[in-house]
């Protein structure tokens, strides 16, 4: 696809993933519309690509509600006429630990992870199929591909698996459904963790599946391999994580920093 006017629907588009593809975007001669929460983090994303004027539309949204997904697919089409592009970022974590999550939290994490671009893509796909084709990539996790993070894992694991059914469904449309599984990159997610990539890498990734489509890209490139390991190997995964030791310093290093979070501004997207 030459992205050149192209339309792209990015949501979570506040979020280090969401922010750093729009800008990818943008510097590509796209349209870009920006769906996320109405919050301080979307006014500031709006006001530093303000230069860009009608090239860019900001419709706050939540896709936990039908309603603002479908406003948001409308508003773009109105705007642009078309969309040629859905990039579904948005995400939430979880504590490692199942006991750990309160039944809203559980919920939560199912309906942002997994519900949501469920449901724009199931907003999308007609518009895409009316103007003859398009692109949707899914932003999953490593996490999708070997379960050690709780209900965050489990959200992936179902993003991946409707990602690789929602592709063969589309394939004879002409829309390609791509997802880029990243590994920790510096996001406000992994705040407590330092010497990141840059969610610009996972921007690229984006940027490259839509030229070229392809099923899965899991981005850094180094994480292919313990994945492809613990495919391989899911024995010594289980030895691994379930030994208590590393789940209490897991567990550990996850409340502490779950801790720190309560007691600052309210949770933001990754």
């Amino acid at each position: 696809m030459n992205l050149s006017h192209r339309v792209a629907v990015v949501v979570g588009a506040s979020g280090g993933i969401g922010a750093a593809t729009v800008r990818a975007f943008l510097a590509r001669g796209m349209r870009v519309v920006l769906a996320a929460l109405g919050d301080a983090l979307l006014d500031a994303l709006a006001a530093e690509l303000a230069p860009f004027g009608e090239r860019v539309l900001v419709v706050p949204a939540d896709i936990t509600n039908r309603a603002d997904v479908d406003a948001l697919v409308a508003a773009a089409v109105r705007a642009f006429g078309r969309i040629d592009v859905l990039v579904n970022a948005a995400g939430i974590g979880s504590a490692p630990s199942l006991i750990d999550s309160g039944d809203d939290e559980l919920e939560q994490v199912l309906a942002v992870n997994l519900l949501g671009p469920a449901r724009t893509m199931h907003a999308v796909i007609p518009v895409m199929r009316a103007q003859g084709g398009g692109s949707i990539v899914n932003i999953g996790s490593i996490a999708g591909e070997s379960g050690v993070m709780g209900m965050y894992s489990a959200s992936k694991f179902g993003l991946r698996g409707l990602n690789d059914s929602v592709r063969r469904e589309l394939r004879s449309d002409g829309i390609a459904v791509t997802l880029i599984e990243p590994g920790f990159v510096a996001t406000r997610m992994n705040a407590a963790m330092e010497n990141l990539p840059s969610p610009a890498i996972i921007a690229d990734a984006v940027v490259r599946a839509v030229e070229r489509p392809r099923r899965k890209h899991i981005v850094p490139w180094n994480y292919r391999p313990a994945v492809w390991a613990a495919k391989a190997f899911p024995g010594a995964i289980d030895l691994i994580f379930g030994d208590a030791r590393i789940q209490r310093r897991l567990n550990r290093d996850a409340r502490a920093a779950r801790a720190d979070a309560a007691a600052s501004p309210a949770n933001e997207p990754a």
